[in-house]
């Protein structure tokens, strides 16, 4: 039962959302310094509000979760978790979350979660995933709160970093999120949920994917030019962009697209590790 209440929140989506909060932490405490009370606050408290947007995700899906091959044995879709029961889990997460955001790290960081849950529960989950191949666009958005968070935490206000940042993960959950769509198609074909490789083909997502690739390396070159991510960090990204690219520029037939897109997803995932890590190790000369 326990394993059944940890799996609903999610927990590799919650792990994957913390590692930007990092990235966000980590470049702020460049010009305001390190408080591992901060960051203790600040992981706890994302993690919390993400877990509990998770549970609601499971409950309003419960539907389309059971047509989907890797989602029909979750425990809300079964049935083997009581809805009222998963409902409160993720109310008093959410006041949790939401409570020590607001208590010990700022206001605006709890402001700014809750705009990413409305974003995600109502605009995503209860709308846009399952009427408009707009969705994941819609999606990318809530996806993007947790540096910016994590940035917010540090400094209390919105800056040049902050816009970036923030504009930085939107692109990056782009290609993301269609590459998952693209080699799990035919599970969201069964379902009706409209993501682009099912809505336009895979020929059309693959021109969006590599746009929004691109996109997203200008975006972390402005972030160094505009904003205080360091040498390193500019070596570093540059290589994992350029890395990222050349996996997403490669033709694909109704053959290979299914490896290609695990391809792109898993770079995906190097990059914004790499990136998060390199704005980690820029801080060390700071902390001796």
């Amino acid at each position: 039962m326990i394993k059944g209440y940890i799996a609903i929140t999610k927990p590799g989506i919650i792990i994957g959302n913390l590692i930007s909060v990092l990235a966000g932490f980590f470049l702020a405490a460049k010009t305001e310094g390190v408080s591992l009370p901060l960051l203790s606050c600040t992981l706890v408290g994302v993690a919390l509000v993400i877990a509990s947007g998770c549970v609601i995700n499971n409950i309003y899906d419960r539907d389309i979760d059971l047509k989907m091959s890797r989602t029909r044995q979750r425990s809300l879709a079964q049935g083997t978790i009581n809805v009222d029961l998963a409902f409160l889990y993720a109310l008093v997460m959410l006041l949790l979350g939401t409570v020590l955001l607001y208590r010990w790290v700022n206001p605006l960081s709890a402001v700014v979660v809750l705009l990413g849950y409305v974003f995600y529960v109502f605009f995503y989950t209860m709308w846009y995933k399952r009427h408009s191949v707009y969705g994941t666009l819609v999606g990318s958005v809530s996806g993007a709160i947790p540096p910016l968070v994590g940035y917010l935490a540090v400094t209390n206000f919105i800056s040049v970093d902050a816009v970036l940042l923030f504009t930085l993960f939107c692109l990056w959950q782009m290609p993301h999120s269609y590459a998952i769509a693209m080699f799990r198609m035919q599970d969201y074909a069964v379902a009706e949920i409209p993501v682009l490789p099912v809505v336009e083909g895979i020929h059309t997502a693959r021109r969006h994917m590599m746009a929004y690739v691109v996109a997203f390396m200008l975006v972390t070159l402005a972030l160094f030019v505009f904003g205080h991510g360091g040498a390193e960090y500019l070596v570093v990204s540059s290589l994992a962009c350029l890395m990222w690219c050349r996996v997403t520029f490669k033709p694909i037939t109704q053959d290979s697209y299914v490896a290609w897109s695990k391809a792109v997803f898993k770079m995906s995932l190097i990059v914004v590790t790499a990136i998060s890590g390199v704005l980690g190790l820029e801080l060390i000369p700071l902390l001796v």
